[in-house]
């Protein structure tokens, strides 16, 4: 049986206030459509459609890929009519599931539940039980307790309002039978649109019996239509990344104020303190101690790294046993080995640093080359910029550089070498050497401090 996922993605979401499509604002650092078009694609299915609406090309342009087609809903005339669109596009599939771009966290367990409960029936429904069913269509069954019909809420009467089963609007449906009941819906209803969900009573007039599957939990199937909702399921979503973070041995000093914004390999005993945000691709071995207010983007953090507090670390690589911070840069391209300590207020840019070397202090080190168990001394800076074009720094094995120096690229300090306090290196330095470049200092006799003139 060949599977189509259809993704409803048309609505403008006036509610959000907001000049962005609704289905490109991000819960947990990406857009919402994204979150299901990876659901999609946990089937592995054969077609991934999505009908698109308002500020589509926006939408297409961020999200679009090779494995999905794109429906244009010119007429925003309800779900059922934005699926007749799309039918063109499902004709090789055998069964299709409708999903929806603002319900970003439907699981694969739910779905994949669907799937099973569709090899016994043509048309599977997931509902969920909400204390308050305030606006949502309700579920209305027979006297056998079977699925009779789905009424919307403004359609509802007095008795069918005080149903708690709600529609959340996914299903998976025999695709053959789908078109035949579409073909039969009308927009004879208080919104003049045509309602997906009146396929249902077109199913039981044929007889069938409809398939029901419940999610493990409402968030699952919660749609996002202004802001409160999204920094709810923002918060669900991050308290169960949290759950999974300390079940798998990660210690998090408030689960509460953590963000995992992307995806995240952890090892065993890592210690996260409050405000840490992880975002992108992040690797953060064995032993890690993360301070507070720590940003870590698309980087790799090897075993028994301490990261201190304020710091920023991005597309980066920190090796074994390094310290970073607090108050410190890495930034894109910096690759630092075992046992390098970055320290407060230092900002490393696109540059290398080898093993046991420090740069503990107020420094600049971009475009640079660092050999191993060199100390770099408060104040530095690697001038890398001459206006047009960027040059690169190397200083060897073994070196020291004194505070206060600037390194005008391109430059090397040779192995071993000193650079005295204070100096501007614009040449070549040679190793096992002192090199400083100095004025001569005076003093000036007879000269008085100016003193402001008293006001007459």
């Amino acid at each position: 049986m060949k599977l189509g996922v259809l993704i409803l993605a048309a609505g403008e979401g006036t509610r959000m206030r907001s000049r962005l499509p609704k289905v490109l604002h991000d819960l947990a650092g990406k857009p919402l459509l994204s979150h299901v078009i990876n659901s999609a694609r946990d089937f592995s299915p054969d077609e991934i459609t999505v009908v698109y609406g308002h500020a589509g090309e926006q939408v297409r342009a961020q999200l679009d890929a090779d494995d999905i087609d794109w429906c244009e809903q010119k007429e925003r005339l309800g779900t059922g009519h934005a699926v007749i669109q799309a039918l063109p596009y499902l004709q090789k599939v055998d069964q299709v599931v409708i999903l929806y771009g603002d319900v970003p966290l439907i699981s694969k367990t739910t779905l994949d539940a669907m799937l099973v409960e569709l090899h016994q029936t043509e048309l599977v429904l997931l509902t969920v039980n909400l204390e308050d069913p305030t606006g949502y269509g309700r579920i209305v069954r027979d006297d056998a307790n079977l699925v009779h019909a789905i009424v919307e809420h403004k359609d509802a009467n007095e008795f069918q309002l005080e149903i708690n089963e709600i529609n959340t609007g996914i299903i998976a449906v025999d695709r053959t039978k789908l078109e035949a009941w579409l073909s039969k819906i009308n927009n004879k209803n208080s919104q003049g649109e045509y309602y997906l969900t009146d396929i249902i009573t077109l199913a039981v007039k044929d007889g069938v019996q409809i398939g029901v599957v419940h999610p493990d939990e409402k968030e699952e199937v919660m749609g996002i239509n202004d802001r409160q909702q999204l920094a709810y399921l923002e918060r669900h979503y991050q308290s169960k990344m949290a759950s999974r973070l300390m079940a798998a041995g990660v210690t998090l000093a408030d689960p509460a104020r953590l963000d995992i914004r992307g995806h995240l390999k952890v090892g065993r005993d890592v210690t996260l303190d409050c405000n840490v945000i992880l975002e992108g691709d992040v690797e953060i071995a064995d032993g890690v101690k993360v301070g507070p207010n720590v940003l870590i983007r698309n980087s790799v953090i090897h075993e028994d790294v301490e990261i201190l507090a304020n710091s920023v670390i991005e597309d980066a690589e920190i090796g074994v046993s390094s310290r970073i911070g607090p108050f410190a840069r890495i930034r894109p391209e910096s690759r630092l080995a075992d046992h390098v300590h970055i320290g407060n207020f230092v900002e490393i840019k696109k540059s290398q640093v080898a093993s046991g070397s420090k740069v503990n202090h107020l420094s600049y080190i971009g475009d640079s080359e660092i050999g191993s168990k060199v100390n770099i001394g408060a104040g530095t800076i690697t001038c890398n910029y001459d206006g047009a074009n960027k040059h690169k720094t190397f200083i060897g094995d073994d070196a020291f550089i004194g505070s206060d120096t600037q390194l005008v690229a391109p430059v090397k300090v040779g192995r071993g070498a000193t650079i005295g306090a204070g100096s501007t290196i614009t040449r070549d330095t040679p190793k096992d050497k002192l090199t400083l470049s100095r004025s001569k200092q005076i003093s000036v006799e007879g000269w008085q401090r100016p003193v402001k003139q008293s006001k007459q």
